[in-house]
């Protein structure tokens, strides 16, 4: 990644986890408001980083449930 992809995902990162700790969503629309008034480009980056990051991490709860489920026999994907 460039260094503007690769500072907006540090910041992402760290938003994230601050948002994990303290259950504050509006950190992202602050971060965004600084960002985009001296930077569309990092603000556009920090946002797909920001979604890209949180996509990922559902899409893996997703997957560990479903290995779950199958461990346990009750995988319910229509097979039988």
């Amino acid at each position: 990644m460039g260094v503007t992809e690769d500072l907006a995902d540090e910041l992402a990162q760290e938003a994230i986890k601050y948002i994990d700790a303290t259950g504050d969503e509006q950190i992202i629309a602050d971060l965004v408001k600084v960002l985009g008034a001296t930077s569309q480009t990092a603000e556009e980056a920090f946002l797909t980083s920001v979604r890209v990051r949180r996509a990922n991490a559902r899409a893996r709860r997703l997957l560990a449930e479903k290995v779950r489920a199958h461990k346990a026999g009750k995988d319910g994907g229509g097979t039988t």
